[in-house]
């Protein structure tokens, strides 16, 4: 794990559940989950989807269950699914029994929508002799009317008794195999009741920001909601709710884990600088193109693109890899040493193949291969920079200066 997660608040250690192969909550991996937009009827369609969550790092999938056709492609669904697969039940429980028919791992029930007591404690249950989990899925935006009446709205304290009431109807048919959800679209809303979830119950928790709309403002809104909680050590699994193509949800799902150190990173961690003054090339462009070329790779190496030589390579000496610009070429560093200069038109290409050779052959070998005239070139080129343009390209000594006279 990244020395990144030892910073955040221990986890509270909550119960554990299992979702097919995949263990929630008592310690285990955070997980990411995603829901596929298909027609489950259409098992083909469905099942393609699926294969291209777990590929961008989705854990477990969600199916939605609101037809008997729907039932009958989960049957043809789940044993040829790579990941564990969840039925969502809304309206009927008929389906939610048709779904654990059809072997699911994992059913999501909402409360506000699915509210006879009898219903919901005969697909507890059922799930309790297939040894099935349920995630009591509470929405801000279908309480029990009940509940928006008694407490006036949507508020956490009416989401979290929306969670006991369902839990209450569990318990009278001995069932506990639960994990808990309290979502809403409005991101301090979600936090609180995330907060209060977590200190009433020790079922795991299942995160997220409901409706969270489109990227880029669904991403903020998912991620200001998920990250807050995660940081006080909250959360079991976690899921973007966007209005995009869902495989940006479960990319975004595991690359939030592996920022915050909560996952190994699979994939490239790609740094770069927002450009200065001193800056010798278009970095926005560059970054861009490597980025591209370096996620087909798959690579899990942090790699940096930096605008200019002077500080570059300095500032970006804890990446695996990284490149410079200075004097129209680019130097390449490993781990803050040059290890190689190339033209300018040549940065990105270079940076993808000593990637590949860097992930196959270590750190201790690309540095042994080092070209050995690199670090001098490199130096030449950091001091004609220097030279041109100065060591306070930004003039902030100038700012700092009229701050002393004037404060």
């Amino acid at each position: 794990m990244d020395i990144s997660s030892t910073i955040l608040k221990p986890r509270k250690n909550t119960r554990q559940i299992q979702v097919g192969k995949v263990k929630i909550g008592g310690g285990a991996l955070i997980s990411v989950q995603s829901m596929t937009t298909t027609k489950t009827a259409d098992v083909e369609g469905t099942l393609g989807q699926i294969y291209e969550l777990a590929a961008a790092g989705a854990d477990i999938v969600r199916c939605t269950c609101n037809e008997r056709e729907a039932a009958e492609g989960l049957a043809k669904i789940i044993p040829r699914s790579p990941v564990p697969i969840i039925a969502d039940i809304h309206f009927h429980h008929e389906m939610a029994l048709a779904a654990l028919e059809a072997g699911v791992n994992g059913l999501r029930l909402n409360p506000g929508n699915l509210r006879k007591p009898e219903e919901i404690k005969q697909i507890a249950a059922e799930a309790k002799d297939r040894g099935v989990p349920i995630r009591i899925g509470v929405n801000a935006g279908s309480l029990h009317p009940d509940l928006y009446t008694k407490y006036n709205g949507a508020t956490p304290e009416a989401l979290i008794e929306s969670v006991e009431m369902e839990l209450n109807y569990f318990r009278e048919v001995d069932f506990d195999d639960v994990k808990i959800s309290v979502k809403a679209s409005s991101v301090p809303l979600m936090v609180r009741s995330y907060e209060l979830a977590s200190e009433k119950f020790d079922y795991p928790l299942h995160l997220g920001v409901t409706e969270a709309g489109p990227p880029p403002s669904g991403l903020i809104k998912a991620t200001a909601g998920i990250a807050t909680l995660l940081f006080e050590g909250i959360g079991d699994t976690i899921r973007y709710s966007l209005t995009a193509d869902p495989v940006e949800e479960a990319k975004a799902g595991r690359q939030l884990l592996e920022a915050l150190g909560l996952r190994e990173r699979r994939g490239i961690d790609l740094i770069a600088c927002p450009s200065c003054g001193r800056a010798e090339v278009d970095v926005i462009k560059v970054a861009t193109l490597a980025q591209a070329r370096l996620e087909e790779l798959k690579l899990p190496l942090q790699v940096a693109v930096m605008g200019c030589v002077v500080n570059g390579p300095g500032e970006a000496r804890a990446a695996d890899l990284g490149i410079a610009a200075g004097r129209h070429r680019g130097h390449l560093f490993i781990k803050g040493k040059i290890v190689k200069v190339v033209p300018e038109d040549e940065m990105v290409e270079a940076l993808v193949e000593e990637a590949i050779k860097l992930a196959e052959e270590g750190v201790e070998a690309r540095l042994a291969a080092a070209d050995k005239n690199a670090a001098k070139e490199a130096e030449l080129d950091r001091q004609e920079l220097l030279s041109q343009k100065g060591a306070d390209v930004n003039s902030s000594e100038i700012v700092i200066d009229k701050i002393r006279r004037k404060y």
